[in-house]
């Protein structure tokens, strides 16, 4: 028996990316995040350690924050998938998010950045960022090796005060230097 002949056919699946149907055809094993960088030529969305433990390939799945290497695209069929390429207006206006991130220099080398702004958006949608601890735990999946954290949890807590949710922790707020569960 050759051997292409015992692969499973492509499956077509239907995703709604950034607000648009898109319809692929994919095979079962393709990750959500290989089907949006190379089928889709989405790749605002990051590879980084490919096995969910830094958090660059974020995006939000039905408003939720996941990690796209981890979820096969055929299991996210007639999902709706919003990535950092879809989070700004229309107009073009930058998500409030992204503007905090521009406004505070959330980002130097920017490799994290995407997935750290999908998960934050993610994070906002959840509604448990109540303090600094809070963020730094629920932000703890994703891993800036610049160490840009003071300045994205400035951008977190500016965009928490735009939208009336200040962080109860922030009248004493000093830098924290990393998301560190136990300190």
């Amino acid at each position: 028996m050759h051997a292409s002949s015992s692969l499973a056919p492509p499956e077509t699946i239907t995703l709604t990316i950034n607000g648009q149907a898109r319809q692929m055809a994919v095979q079962p094993w393709v990750t959500l995040l290989d089907a949006l960088r190379e089928h889709l030529d989405l790749t605002g969305t990051k590879k980084g350690c490919d096995h969910g433990q830094c958090g660059a390939c974020t995006v939000l799945v039905d408003g939720k924050r996941i990690n796209s290497c981890l979820t096969l695209a055929v299991m996210r069929d007639g999902a709706e998938i919003t990535t950092i390429e879809g989070l700004a207006g229309e107009d073009g206006a930058l998500h409030p998010v992204q503007a905090a991130f521009v406004e505070h220099d959330a980002f130097q080398c920017g490799y994290c950045t995407p997935g750290q702004i999908c998960s934050i958006v993610g994070m906002m949608n959840e509604g448990h960022a109540r303090t600094d601890e809070d963020i730094r735990e629920l932000m703890s999946g994703n891993l800036c090796r610049c160490g840009a954290y003071p300045n994205i949890m400035d951008a977190i807590r500016q965009t928490l005060r735009e939208r009336g949710e200040k962080p109860a922790s922030e009248k004493n707020a000093t830098p924290i230097p990393a998301y560190h569960l136990a300190e």
